[in-house]
């Protein structure tokens, strides 16, 4: 990369006392990597590029809310962070479906005791940053790496204020510095390295609902609440302070769009006709729709995330995600616990880990990317309709009938992190094929429950276990 910055304002840091590991990122996936790896008693150095948000406050243009799951909430326990993540989280029980005359329809996430959370990125952000400087790591903001050569093991940071430039050597080099990494930037322009990237014509909006005049929540805080459109939708997620993070997702272009939708007037009444509901409890829905940025929603694939023993993607650096199955974080957590884990079992021989890691991991971040879209089309669309309601009740009976041998898909994604995606994917498409033929057998949204609708599921699962 070049700079307007004259040669005598670059620096270089001496190599010696190099860390065992340097991070580039100081994200979540990059947070809890240090702790894993400082409380292994590694060195560790972390460069981001962003201010210290615990001092200029949160990240702007990006999501609030996440869906903390069974996956990151393994990874979080095993350094001993669980309990205090989710006593700031809202679980969530179930999705909630809000339709246009305002009528709702509820549908448990799984089993009594099943439940996501709510949780904010950035205090979750901020409470990683502060463990993993606890643990001893050093965490450097406002230094963005430009430039990686891995030839010489080396990074080229960008101070802030235009302070200049400086190279700074490393021995292990991790980027877990999101969708556009500076590594993995280096990576595609080297020899065999596949990469991919693949944008929805649609975006995101974040909006918000203020609590009730009481001060209460204006909708269930139980729930995720989803008002399901077709080719669209918007979610809300709630917050401990009473108020819920909704998000529109809708196309960039056509009509209705973002590129469609700007005059106050249309904003409104777009929102009186789609949301009704909605909109009587958003105050400063038209103010808030023209102030917030619109977001794009991309997936990104790439192959191998490892070069050599030295060099590893992870976490969105390696397989950036659509929102749709809530798994973009804990996937990436799930690569932070893993990664660990493989470390016992090859004790500490990198040139094993490294591939080995990469292969593994790359093959469950392509089965939850799959997942993420289809969900997309599910959560949008289908989820208005009493067939697939009926579809996702039946599914529960059958998993009570036989619970050792039928978890429905979004439960193996979401509750069993011994599960690994990879797998949950491939057994959901047997289980769709066998669930297209049950619906076939008979009127069940008239005989749910009956005998008749035992007896075919007991028929029908003689064929399933024979198909898996």
């Amino acid at each position: 990369m070049t700079t307007s910055l004259p040669s005598d304002a670059t620096k270089t840091t001496a190599p010696q006392s190099l860390p065992d590991f340097t991070l580039l990122g100081a994200g979540l996936v990059g947070s809890l990597l240090a702790v894993y790896l400082r409380k292994r008693g590694y060195r560790v150095d972390v460069y981001e590029r962003r201010p210290d948000p615990r001092i200029k406050g949160a990240y702007a243009g990006r999501s609030i809310n996440l869906a903390l799951s069974a996956r990151g909430i393994e990874a979080l326990k095993k350094v001993g962070i669980d309990q205090e993540v989710l006593n700031t989280g809202m679980p969530m029980k179930g999705r909630t479906m809000h339709s246009i005359s305002g009528a709702t329809t509820y549908q448990p996430y799984g089993k009594e005791g099943e439940q996501i959370y709510s949780v904010s990125r950035g205090g979750l952000n901020q409470t990683l940053m502060s463990l993993a400087e606890r643990e001893g790591a050093k965490l450097h903001f406002e230094e963005k790496c430009t430039q990686v050569d891995p030839s010489q093991k080396q990074l080229v940071l960008e101070l802030h204020q235009n302070q200049g430039i400086r190279k700074q050597a490393y021995q292990r080099l991790i980027g877990t510095d999101g969708a556009y990494s500076a590594l993995r930037d280096y990576l595609m322009r080297s020899d065999r390295f596949d990469y991919s990237q693949d944008y929805l014509p649609h975006g995101y909006k974040e909006l918000t609902i203020p609590p009730a005049a009481d001060g209460s929540f204006a909708l269930s805080p139980d729930s995720l609440h989803i008002w399901p459109r077709g080719t669209y939708m918007m979610i809300a997620l709630p917050n401990p302070d009473r108020t819920f993070i909704c998000t529109l997702f809708f196309p960039f272009d056509g009509n209705p769009s973002f590129n469609s939708l700007k005059d106050p007037n249309d904003i409104f009444g777009f929102f009186q006709q789609q949301f009704p509901d909605a909109v009587a409890l958003m105050p400063d829905l038209v103010d808030e729709y023209l102030r917030n940025p619109t977001s794009s929603l991309v997936t990104i694939r790439c192959a191998p995330w490892n070069l050599g023993h030295d060099h590893l993607l992870m976490g969105d650096a390696a397989h950036a995600i659509v929102p749709f199955y809530g798994q973009g974080m804990n996937c990436g957590f799930e690569d932070v616990r893993v990664f660990d884990e493989l470390i016992d079992l090859h004790n500490e021989q990198w040139d094993i880990i490294f591939p080995e890691f990469s292969a593994q991991r790359k093959a469950n971040a392509d089965a939850i990317a799959d997942l993420a879209k289809a969900n997309f089309i599910e959560m949008r669309d289908k989820v208005a309709d009493p067939d697939f309601l009926l579809r996702k009740r039946i599914e529960a009976r059958i998993n009570q009938m036989y619970p050792n041998r039928w978890t429905p898909l979004y439960s193996m994604v979401t509750f069993r992190p011994d599960i690994p995606y990879h797998t949950a994917l491939n057994r959901g498409r047997i289980q769709d094929t066998w669930m297209d033929q049950m619906m076939k057998e008979g009127d069940w949204h008239q005989d749910f429950g009956s005998l008749a609708m035992d007896d075919a599921i007991a028929r029908g699962m003689e064929t399933y276990s024979e198909s898996l």
